[in-house]
């Protein structure tokens, strides 16, 4: 995405696209780091075609997934993708040796069988490794650092000190925590090494994906609830301190770092990935005709768990949505409009109950509720969270990540100013949001 960024305006222009296809190697899921590389020199080089200068690149991703590297720093192979079932023992290994309380208590992480804490001690050992944007960064710049709101996801950052939680890694094994210092969204990074954009700024942005994307939420006050709605729905408040209450543990709400300080404190809830994989099994391409489809059938028909670790993995969605409804002594879907209703209609029940609790768990009021990203084009989705949450949604913008991270890097390289209710303001200037109301 370039950016053209002022006081005054923010307007993306998308410049290169392309492909994100993990692979399977002798029954373990991978990322094509590689093959991602590519794409980002592929994409600066249109980016410079484009603007003819840039001044700044600032680099987001997924959460909780590294690269490991040698004592030289090169990539020892690709980045295990946080699908794959290799936690499954580890997950045993590190509840046998530090209560979930304990851990929770220290860093604020959710559990999740995914998270990196599990990834690293599935590892033979704990070498240098650097997370994903940081390992991107890493090979424009020649610079380490790990930034700090993708490193709160890994579940060995302490939620109270902001720094590393040695106590919890030393008693799983991974001493010393492999990864290198923290550093700070803004602060600036190096400069590109190699042929391709030579000597443009890299500025750490907020590198974890949703914590960009709440930086894009454009939000006039404190009083708001985000969801940052794509492959994952991340659910939440923004928060000045942690709650790291016990009950906020077991209903699974985590703490992570956000931009300027905040707390990112939020469930995480499936997402369009149920739709996604729905669509992909029934050969279904035409979205916009499955939505209008799924508009006619009777809502609440047929209602899942979109929190349920049954749905993580890829391949069989559909047939384990039908299961779950069996189950629950619902209706099968059976067709891919019931299938579609189904997944809206639970995910709109899922934003009801996380943001419900986080007001509970928090003390945070809520009068507004901000849908951020692709989901934010789902006309039938923003609606029904806005019946379900008796609360006005306001949709959009549907690129808030990309927003969020050139918003930070404008303000680092000083094109702009001010704090996020400022940076916040400029999106509401600049860019068209739509307000669905209950019952409308």
């Amino acid at each position: 995405m370039l950016a053209d960024v002022g006081p005054d305006r923010l307007e993306l222009t998308e410049v290169h696209r392309f492909a994100n296809r993990p692979v399977r190697v002798d029954g373990t899921l991978y990322w094509d780091i590689l093959g991602l590389y590519q794409g980002v020199l592929d994409g600066l080089r249109a980016a410079v075609a484009a603007a003819g200068r840039l001044d700044g690149i600032g680099i987001d991703s997924w959460a909780v997934d590294y690269g490991l590297l040698d004592d030289d720093g090169r990539l020892l192979g690709n980045p295990v993708h946080y699908r794959d079932a290799r936690t499954e023992k580890s997950v045993e290994r590190v509840l046998g040796l530090v209560s979930a309380e304990r851990l929770y208590a220290a860093t604020g992480i959710a559990f999740q069988p995914f998270n990196t804490l599990f990834q690293l001690v599935a590892e033979r050992e704990a070498r240098s490794a650097l997370l994903i944007p940081d390992l991107i960064a890493f090979w424009l710049t020649g610079r380490l650092g790990t930034e700090v709101t993708n490193a709160s996801t890994t579940g060995l950052l302490d939620a109270r000190s902001g720094d590393w939680a040695g106590a919890i890694a030393e008693v799983v094994g991974i001493d010393p925590i492999p990864f290198p210092p923290l550093r700070q969204p803004g602060e600036l990074i190096g400069e590109v090494t190699g042929d391709v954009a030579a000597g443009v700024p890299v500025y750490a942005v907020g590198s974890h994906d949703t914590a960009s994307a709440v930086v894009g939420v454009p939000a006039a006050d404190a009083r708001f609830a985000y969801i940052s709605s794509g492959t994952w729905s991340l659910v939440g408040v923004e928060l000045g301190e942690p709650v790291l209450s016990a009950e906020a543990r077991v209903k699974n709400f985590t703490n992570e770092r956000g931009v300027d300080g905040t707390v990112r404190f939020l469930r995480n809830v499936m997402g369009l990935w149920l739709l996604q994989e729905c669509q992909r099994e029934l050969g279904i391409d035409d979205l916009p005709a499955l939505l209008g489809a799924a508009a006619q059938v009777p809502g609440r028909r047929s209602v899942i768990d979109a929190t349920d670790p049954r749905f993580l993995a890829p391949g069989g969605m559909p047939g384990r949505i039908a299961a779950a409804c069996r189950e629950a002594g619902q209706p099968e879907p059976r067709t891919p409009a019931e299938f579609a209703r189904c997944v809206l209609d639970s995910l709109a029940i899922a934003y009801r109950d996380a943001i419900a609790d986080a007001r509970a768990l928090s003390g945070r009021a809520v009068d507004v509720v901000h849908v951020v990203g692709g989901g934010s084009r789902n006309e039938l989705l923003c609606q029904l969270t806005a019946d379900a949450c008796g609360l006005p949604v306001v949709a959009g913008p549907a690129e808030a990540t990309a927003m969020g991270n050139v918003l930070v890097q404008a303000r680092a390289a000083g094109v702009i100013s001010g704090d996020l209710g400022e940076l916040r303001s400029l999106l509401r200037a600049t860019q068209s949001l739509r307000t669905y109301r209950p019952g409308c």
